[in-house]
């Protein structure tokens, strides 16, 4: 067996109503005297839905000085996590929030980490280029599909809309807050996407050429892949389903745990420059490429995807061969896209042909996810891949 390191958050609360104690839950972190400063990271629309007032309730009763940060949008802009960690400074923040979908997530990481750093943003890009301490670090997901709360990465669109990542184990938080309660105003089309976006995390997952791919990943991604697999379509027909809400935001958080040690690849890096240069959220532009990207990859690792197969459906044949359960596997998560509502070609997204060129070289300049594919991914493939997700 290979050498491997595997990190995670140390304290996951996984409770339905568990947000309602948020502050009991910061009050027994080792920093808190009661009275300390806390910055509440969050984005608009959790705010105006009204799904964080119990959250920040919770912390200022439990005696702490809570700021909120509401500035988050959607594949947050270096500017804005410059902006959010001066506030941490000027509110002297000893603790920081993180309450949201991944980019509210991904922001607070980064906060708590600039904040007492003498390192800039454009020095941490990348793998462990990040030194030093953080602030104290509680994240609360409320979507299912990122996984954000328990992996050591944060990505950042930089002036020029080039995705970069900063990935090092110093950003996993302090605590995860799971509470399914969260997502049940959560629209259809965002529960697709972003369930699509954690099967895609384990299915990469599974199938990565990272050097430090571990057992452990694997059986995290197979749990995952069960778990959302049995639970999407009745998450996103009946969302008010508290059972389903709840599993898919636990297979969310095992995929997290996965791709964490064993990295994503090809799906991630054509997805990116369709999210940071269309503005497509990033569980649909996953989903965009997925299927011609698993097609790619199958003369590589079809015996790995016929192995995951029977965790997202069980009903398939698998006494064909390996090669016969990967094409009936890729094919019918084409289907479940479809069944789902995701819009099924790049077309749909407002991307025109004469765009795929751009698309193809700003997805090799991902490197760091590219390296990690069962299959070595050129600019011509990457071009054909756009192509056939037209």
């Amino acid at each position: 067996m290979s050498d491997f390191t595997f990190n995670t958050t140390p304290s996951i609360h996984n409770k339905l109503g568990s947000v309602k104690r948020l502050g009991e839950v910061i009050s027994s972190m080792p920093f808190a005297t009661g009275k300390n400063a806390i910055l509440f990271v969050t984005d608009p629309g959790v705010m105006k839905l009204g799904l964080a007032d119990t959250a920040i309730q919770s912390v200022e009763d439990a005696g702490f000085k809570v700021r909120v940060f509401d500035g988050v949008e959607a594949d947050p802009k270096a500017v804005t996590i410059l902006n959010a960690v001066e506030i941490a400074i000027e509110h002297k923040a000893q603790c920081v929030v993180g309450f949201g979908g991944g980019s509210s997530m991904d922001v607070a990481k980064l906060i708590a980490l600039l904040a007492v750093s003498d390192q800039k943003l454009d020095d941490i890009f990348g793998v462990n280029q990040a030194v030093g301490e953080r602030l104290p670090l509680v994240l609360v997901p409320t979507t299912a599909g990122t996984g954000s709360e328990v992996t050591p990465i944060s990505i950042v669109t930089t002036g020029t809309e080039e995705k970069k990542g900063v990935v090092t184990p110093i950003i996993l938080p302090d605590i995860a807050v799971l509470d399914a309660e969260l997502t049940i105003g959560l629209p259809a089309h965002i529960t697709a996407a972003t369930g699509v976006d954690a099967m895609v995390h384990a299915i990469e997952a599974f199938t990565s050429r990272s050097a430090n791919n571990n057992p452990i990943s694997k059986i995290l991604a197979q749990q995952a892949l069960a778990l959302l697999g049995a639970n999407i379509q009745q998450a996103v027909v009946n969302g008010g389903d508290l059972n389903a809400r709840s599993n898919m935001l636990l297979g969310s958080l095992l995929a997290g745990q996965a791709f964490a040690n064993a990295p994503v690849a090809a799906v991630h890096a054509l997805a990116y420059p369709v999210g940071s240069l269309f503005h497509v959220p990033h569980g649909l532009s996953n989903a965009l490429v997925l299927c011609e990207v698993m097609r790619f990859n199958a003369p590589e690792c079809a015996t790995e995807y016929a192995q995951i197969a029977p965790f997202v459906f069980p009903d398939i044949d698998f006494s064909k061969s390996d090669n016969s359960i990967c094409a009936t596997f890729i094919d019918r998560m084409d289907e479940l896209n479809f069944e789902l509502g995701l819009q099924s070609g790049l077309r749909h997204v407002g991307i025109e042909q004469s765009d795929i060129p751009r698309l193809a070289s700003d997805a090799m300049n991902q490197t760091r996810l590219l390296v990690n594919n069962p299959r070595v991914v050129t600019l011509a493939d990457a071009t054909e891949i756009y192509e056939k997700s037209f």
